[in-house]
């Protein structure tokens, strides 16, 4: 095949409503590690990626399709998540349209849980790949070049005339190792142009890494479909290896561990921060746990190997609100694991969710109390949100939730609300809840002294407070034009 050209696509969302872009100046702007991990799969293979991250370069649908169409790929790739499924499906007309013989394949968590449905639903789409694409990719562009078959490709839906066909799953492999680096050279403007939510690293640059994946619980709320429920690694000297080439490359001095559960193995964590420490990379790093797989041991040796965050799913200070959620974690073991972080000197962040089903205003009550007691850095709420592949998507589905509800499912809406509490009741509560916590003296201070200690937080606010500014004074401009014209 002459035209060996892939171009992966990280598609616009539009979480952020239009006029407020300059929100980006803050939040978080990190790239997709999926589709540099099949970047590189298919190089090593003897393909020519190109990685377009649609809302980094600050490209429309329009401009993502003029840059495709410029290029005019053999393939396009492209991952999926629930928010961005129509902004995907207009993507992909407009290609088909100009570049007819052009294969489009979708990935992502949103086609590993509803593939099928997406395929049926929309005829540009021409392959789908479920689960861990980096093999299943590279089978299926064999297949599509006649060097197999398409029923024999693991992890796949396709079309076969009128009708839509799956095939079965892929056996797992145990070690990451086998996998290829991530190519971050295929970033645009990378590391520059990627940063983390303001204040939730050090100093950079900051790259992501995944150490393992899997995650063997089944939290009511999470879809677990793309990695499944068994927990694969890295050997942790594989992932001290990725980390020393993202410095010696990149000058990355943050690296932020997107694990579901880093911790999962104390072993292998214990083994990694002594290699790390042996190292003398002089990095610092974040991670997500759980609240139940920490130790005191192990967070002494984080802290010695450069840790500097980590994360827990504390979801509710309400232990009626954890067991609906099937977190099978005790608000006391949240309570002991931040005390016990923080003793040992690393932050912590607290990842809360508001309005899932069951949620009262006593619930809510509980929560509060919770977070006054116990001393976390940062604190993160978002809107609770039924994920398409989440079991409690299905008991909610019809009940007032729907597909055409997937561009608003991005944690910052509330779609439904409990019985007995209105959305706007839970929006009020929302507000008090990230109001109070954040005019804390202590956390107040707490960001004083980073944005002293890290000046480029305080460029990032400066700049965001420069763009609001101007967004204030031209609406001020614009309102009495518009009330004279009408």
């Amino acid at each position: 095949m002459s035209n060996r050209k892939i171009t992966f696509i990280n598609p616009p969302y539009d979480s952020i409503a239009k006029g407020y872009e300059f929100v980006k100046e803050i939040t978080n702007n990190s790239p997709s590690l999926g589709l540099m991990y099949l970047a590189a799969e298919v190089r090593e293979h003897g393909y020519e990626p190109e990685i377009i991250e649609s809302n980094i370069m600050n490209l429309s649908i329009e401009g993502v399709v003029e840059r495709v169409v410029e290029r005019a790929p053999a393939y396009v790739g492209i991952t999926l998540f629930t928010v961005g499924v129509w902004n995907t499906a207009t993507i992909a007309q407009a290609i088909k349209e100009k570049l007819p013989e052009t294969v489009i394949i979708i990935g992502g968590p949103h086609v590993s849980s509803m593939g099928r449905e997406t395929m049926e639903r929309f005829s540009q789409f021409d392959y789908a790949v479920t689960g861990e694409g980096e093999k299943t990719l590279m089978d299926l562009l064999r297949a599509i070049e006649g060097e197999g078959k398409l029923t024999e490709v693991p992890e796949l839906i396709y079309r076969d005339g009128p009708f839509i066909n799956q095939t079965q799953g892929r056996a797992i492999n145990r070690d990451l190792d086998y996998l290829p680096m991530p190519a971050w050279d295929l970033l645009p403007d990378f590391p520059q142009a990627y940063k983390p939510a303001i204040y939730d690293y050090p100093r950079g640059p900051v790259a992501t890494i995944a150490a393992s994946r899997g995650c063997p619980f089944h939290c009511k709320f999470c879809d677990t479909s793309t990695f499944g429920d068994r927990v694969r690694y890295y050997s942790p000297a594989k992932v001290v290896e990725m980390m020393r080439h993202l410095k010696q490359t990149y000058g990355i001095r943050h690296v932020m561990f997107v694990d579901d559960l880093f911790l999962a193995s104390r072993k292998r964590a214990s083994e990694f921060c002594k290699i790390l420490i042996e190292e003398g990379l002089n990095m610092t790093w974040s991670c997500t746990s759980r609240v139940d797989t920490v130790h005191e041991d192990v967070l002494a040796l984080m802290k010695k190997a450069g840790c500097w965050e980590i994360s827990f799913g504390l979801e509710s200070g309400s232990q009626e609100m954890l067991e609906k959620m099937v977190k099978s974690a005790k608000v006391k073991d949240s309570e002991r694991a931040v005390k016990m972080t923080a003793a040992a000197g690393i932050r912590t962040k607290g990842l809360f969710m508001l309005g899932y089903p069951g949620e009262t205003v006593d619930s809510i009550e509980e929560t509060k109390q919770f977070v006054r007691n116990i001393p976390m850095t940062i604190m993160n709420l978002t809107k609770f949100t039924p994920y398409p592949g989440s079991p409690i998507y299905y008991d909610l589905y019809g009940s007032n939730i729907r597909d055409d509800h997937w561009e608003k499912m991005n944690g910052m809406n509330f779609l439904w609300s409990p019985e007995g509490i209105s959305i706007d009741e839970l929006d009020k509560h929302y507000r008090q809840m990230l109001v109070s916590f954040y005019r804390r003296p202590a956390i107040s201070w707490h960001y004083t002294w980073l944005s002293l200690l890290y000046p480029q937080h305080m460029i990032r606010l400066i700049k965001f407070g420069a763009h609001f500014a101007k967004y204030k004074v031209t609406n001020l401009i614009r309102k009495p034009a518009l009330e004279s014209e009408s």
